[in-house]
């Protein structure tokens, strides 16, 4: 395999893994595609490369500016922006667990706590009562574990996930 078709190869595997992120697939592309260059890229050469429109390449390079995960590159004497991705990926990977936690972990700790005091006497409410509880226990400590591992150095994590697969 040459060097074009692993770099083709990788940035349709990132598309395909970015949709278990919880982002499209072309964002997903346009990451893999600035992880690996070298240089910053332009919105042009990324359209180019990934054979995308422009709007599709402006609304997915903004998102990937807001997760964190791509910077905005400016050339002296050039009017063009270029994007260069974060390459440290242990920050790529605390990001994306930042974003998805805000995204879907909180706003389900917040229907948890609003739906936790419903009220009533009958089994239906107790056994409902019981599994909001559960869930929100669990969802508490999913929170937590998540808060410390964003906060934590890549060092501590890959010694603390050896100790668990030992």
């Amino acid at each position: 395999m040459n060097l074009q078709e692993g770099k083709e190869k990788f940035i349709q595997s990132w598309g395909a893994l970015g949709s278990n992120w919880g982002i499209n697939r072309t964002m997903a592309q346009i990451h893999a595609l600035l992880l690996i260059s070298p240089k910053a890229l332009s919105a042009d050469e990324i359209m180019e490369e990934l054979q995308i429109s422009r709007g599709n390449a402006n609304m997915n390079i903004r998102a990937l500016i807001d997760w964190g995960l791509v910077y905005k590159e400016l050339k002296t004497g050039e009017r063009k922006e270029y994007f260069i991705a974060e390459k440290d990926i242990w920050v790529v990977f605390q990001n994306i667990i930042t974003q998805r936690k805000k995204r879907e972990l909180e706003p389900m700790l917040k229907v948890l706590d609003e739906i936790s005091s419903v009220e009533g006497e009958e089994l239906d409410a107790e056994e409902f009562q019981k599994i909001i509880r559960e869930i929100k226990l669990f969802s508490n400590k999913a929170d937590s574990t998540l808060d410390r591992l964003v906060k934590s150095d890549s060092n501590w994590f890959v010694g603390t996930f050896m100790k668990m697969i030992r």
